[in-house]
């Protein structure tokens, strides 16, 4: 159980100033229940890669390294500059392992440029029988690629995202520019802009994935399709964002 907030920041202080690891430890314990509710979150998208215990020793170790790299001096709440760096350990752990077939592989890179060629032509988004048409594979075929790609387009996404606000680390500590700052700011609001240009019902999807963090079957039962569609309509979504989040970061 939490401390009181002004015996938390009683810890916080004694430890900025002595780094002693029994301080550590116990601010260890203040935040675990972070490393567990982020951890809960994953665990449905790598489980078939990855187990829970798997799961929350990187993210503690991400949270350790949080807690020795946080500025208390900096106006950011430890919550959110932990989050990233769980995340991005999890992240880091995950894309060591070669677990996607390079056939599916193949699959996916056909499909995505699929899309990609296909709405740059048309000045909209694809639809999955067009691309199909396109790739020369069939519509089934093309839907279940999309369902057996889903957790590899979100760890691709998150990967550039996590490489991308690594300089989100430098707001919590004394090396943060302007510059910095803006950059991430700016990314933030390109990741949006995407989203926003996302056809209705990918980014119905999206928001209710990342921002009210609700699981693939929630979604589902919501949008009264199976978690298999859902899946596949993430799926095709990631697969834009992260075509267009590269170029950005390209063009940029």
């Amino acid at each position: 159980m939490a401390e009181n907030p002004e015996k938390l920041s009683r810890l916080w202080k004694e430890f900025s100033v002595s780094r002693n690891l029994e301080l550590r430890n116990q601010l260890v314990m203040q935040y675990v229940h972070l490393v567990k509710t982020i951890v809960l979150r994953l665990i449905p998208t790598y489980r078939k890669y990855v187990d829970f215990d798997d799961l929350m020793s990187c993210g503690l170790i991400g949270l350790m390294d949080a807690i020795d790299k946080f500025d208390i001096h900096k106006e950011v709440k430890f919550e959110t500059y932990a989050t990233l760096r769980v995340k991005g350990e999890i992240i880091d752990q995950i894309r060591k392992m070669d677990w996607a077939p390079i056939s599916l592989r193949q699959k996916i890179k056909r499909i995505e440029e699929g899309f990609d060629t296909l709405e740059a032509r048309n000045g909209r988004s694809a639809t999955e029988t067009e691309v199909a048409e396109f790739v020369s594979m069939s519509v089934d075929d093309v839907k279940r690629t999309l369902d057996e790609s889903h957790t590899f387009n979100i760890i691709c996404l998150d990967e550039i995202l996590v490489d991308r606000v690594k300089s989100e680390e430098l707001l919590a500590s004394s090396e943060g520019s302007p510059e910095e700052n803006l950059e991430l700011t700016e990314m933030k609001e390109t990741l949006a802009r995407f989203v926003d240009e996302l056809p209705e019902r990918e980014k119905l999807v999206v928001s209710m994935y990342y921002a009210e963090e609700m699981t693939l079957k929630e979604i589902g039962a919501a949008m009264g399709v199976s978690e298999s569609r859902v899946s596949q309509i993430h799926s095709k979504a990631l697969m834009t964002l992260r075509t267009k989040m590269k170029q950005a970061f390209l063009d940029g």
